[in-house]
């Protein structure tokens, strides 16, 4: 019986990139160059092993059977087609593994075997929704499929913010996604990026509210990741090609805090939560008498 290799996923440089649809590719023309002045991909480490796993309990709408995500898990599983009485019938979700985790700028990125603007129709490769944007008259931006920032049918409950801010440069970011991501995510960024952070971010998720002013806007997006439910918004920053999609992404502002940029989007592509797997009522196996699993084990050892 082979047991699959796992493999390291791709870490994405987010200072230099174009736009685009596809997820975990990155690279590209235009924008300005990262800290490290190559720019494209840099290779990360292994997937599950930037930190420890664990549980995250999350709320909502499941169709995947399960009532929690893993936080450094590896995803995973058989695509499954969300049964009638759920959400999204008839649309398939699951599948989706660490190492398709990134997506780029653009809205709708970071959906494995899609490319392209828009999110309308669209599948659930990680089980999570996506994020939402209110009150843009944008047509790709348009949030009515999926509810508004408040729905609570969300896998992992309505959306939340968390407010991260350099002590060295003032740069601030902000990360949008449902609630237990968000919470799962402020752990493992305040243990890996705590050297670079000042004492007023966030230790506890914010509710977001889509339409309020002031806040995140898609516009200071710079990178989106688990088919786009997740999002790393920089205040101060302007991407002329977030309404302008066939356009070169805007480059960031100088004296951005690329150490906190940088590990803000490891720590996300790394220890983000994953539904593993399949649910458990698919796959688990019969209880089986003792005969019957001797005989199970060497048709395995034999055929398998």
């Amino acid at each position: 019986m082979r047991i699959p290799l796992i493999t390291s996923p791709r870490y994405q440089d987010v200072g230099r990139r174009k736009g685009g649809g596809g997820g975990g590719k990155g690279g590209g023309k235009g924008g300005s160059s990262s800290s490290s002045g190559k720019g494209g991909d840099a290779e990360g480490g292994s997937s599950g092993s930037g930190g420890k796993t664990s549980k995250v309990p999350i709320t909502g709408s499941s169709a995947s059977g399960k009532s929690t995500a893993t936080a450094y898990g590896y995803g995973g599983g058989k695509p499954q087609t969300i049964p009638a009485g759920q959400f999204f019938a008839g649309r398939t979700a699951g599948g989706a593994t660490r190492a398709q985790i990134y997506g780029t700028r653009t809205y709708g990125s970071g959906y494995p075997g899609y490319s392209g603007y828009g999110v309308a129709g669209r599948g659930f490769p990680f089980w999570f929704w996506l994020v939402v944007w209110g009150g843009s008259s944008n047509q790709y931006l348009d949030d009515s499929e999926y509810g508004n920032s408040f729905n609570t049918s969300r896998l992992g409950g309505s959306m939340a913010q968390a407010n991260f801010i350099s002590n060295t440069t003032g740069s601030t970011f902000h990360i949008l996604s449902d609630n237990s991501t968000i919470g799962s995510l402020i752990n493992s960024i305040n243990t890996n990026c705590s050297s670079n952070l000042s004492s007023s971010s966030s230790k506890s998720p914010s509710p977001y509210n889509s339409s309020a002013p002031g806040g995140p806007q898609p516009e200071q997006a710079i990178q989106y990741y688990r088919s786009s439910s997740i999002v790393l918004t920089l205040d101060d920053y302007n991407n002329s090609a977030t309404f302008n999609p066939n356009t070169t992404d805007s480059p960031l502002p100088s004296g951005v805090d690329m150490t906190l940029l940088n590990c803000l989007n490891y720590t996300i592509g790394q220890a983000a939560p994953l539904i593993d797997s399949a649910s458990s009522r698919y796959i688990s196996p019969p209880c089986l008498g003792f005969a019957t699993l001797v005989w199970f084990l060497w048709y395995l050892a034999h055929w398998v």
